[in-house]
């Protein structure tokens, strides 16, 4: 099945371990623009960083695998994914600086 004639969706991710401080947010950003997916990242105050991305399902696989492995620095400790219905998704990949 080709890109076109995948199934598009939407995933959350919350990533823990040293994820803050260490590049992260801008890895995450970087590596979503490669595949092609859109939507954010953000800092949580809990010392999580939280995902969306939405696109097809097989970058969505390829981005999830990339999080888990994280940028250098990192210590991704957990990885935590779920489906989102997300009614209002940015045209890009953006870094969200509304930390919740």
């Amino acid at each position: 099945m080709g890109l076109r004639e995948e199934a598009m969706g939407c995933v959350r991710l919350t990533v823990t371990g040293t994820v803050q401080g260490v590049g992260f947010r801008a890895y995450v950003r970087d590596e979503a623009r490669r595949l092609f997916i859109t939507g954010w990242v953000r800092n949580r105050a809990n010392g999580s960083v939280e995902v969306l991305a939405c696109g097809p399902e097989t970058a969505l696989e390829a981005l999830t695998e990339r999080i888990a492995k994280g940028p250098a620095g990192a210590q991704v400790m957990g990885l935590e994914r779920e489906m989102a219905d997300e009614g209002r998704v940015p045209e890009s990949f953006l870094v969200r600086y509304d930390e919740i």
